[in-house]
């Protein structure tokens, strides 16, 4: 199938964005007061480098990404979640299940985590347990991911959650003139473990 049409859904209802909890992380719904750590996060040259967007350099952006954040709870299309450690409270970045389509059961995921978050296994406990969220709430049958080739942790962080490499999209993203290749990473229902909760980072 060289094309997929775009399906006419019955309009959905509402879904309340979640609030999680694991050993060491809040999975919590956005507010306004975490504008200044979006924005932060989405202007550092290292969390940016594998990104498929130009870094943010207008303030303006970490407003409008609160706004969709509430606008996906609204239309019922997934779910985007703050990130903060259980031990201090402090934000580490956010996860999110987008682009719910119940026709096919089908839904992305996707996540950005500090550089200070790095090497804990911080992506792959909070991306699981929105995963467990989502395969329950949404009766998802198949969750799809992707990932720059060059973002060798961002693979193994997929590799982790059960995500299978299907295959790369060549000369997928042009970032500031950087042209780059993504992976694709899918996730089916019957190869999902949701009792394999990852274990801590040593």
């Amino acid at each position: 199938m060289a094309h997929r049409h775009p399906v006419a859904h019955d309009v959905q209802m509402a879904l309340p964005t979640p609030e999680l909890h694991t050993s060491r992380l809040h999975l919590r719904p956005f507010t306004a007061v975490d504008a200044d750590h979006l924005f932060a996060l989405h202007t550092s040259a290292e969390v940016m480098r594998y990104w498929d967007s130009p870094r943010w350099t207008d303030r303006a952006r970490a407003d409008r990404f609160v706004a969709v954040c509430e606008r996906l709870a609204e239309e019922g299309s997934g779910a985007r979640v703050a990130i903060d450690q259980v031990s201090d409270g402090a934000f580490v970045g956010w996860c999110a299940v987008t682009g719910w389509d119940p026709d096919f059961r089908s839904a992305s995921l996707g996540y950005c985590l500090d550089q200070s978050a790095w090497g804990y296994g911080y992506a792959t406990e909070a991306a699981h347990a929105l995963l467990r969220w989502a395969f329950d709430t949404l009766d998802l049958n198949r969750v799809q991911a992707e990932a720059d080739t060059r973002n060798l942790a961002s693979a193994r962080v997929l590799e982790k959650l059960g995500f299978v490499r299907e295959g790369t999209l060549r000369e997928d993203c042009i970032v500031d003139g950087d042209v780059s290749d993504s992976w694709v990473f899918g996730l089916l229902r019957r190869e999902w473990r949701p009792s394999d909760a990852p274990l801590p980072a040593p």
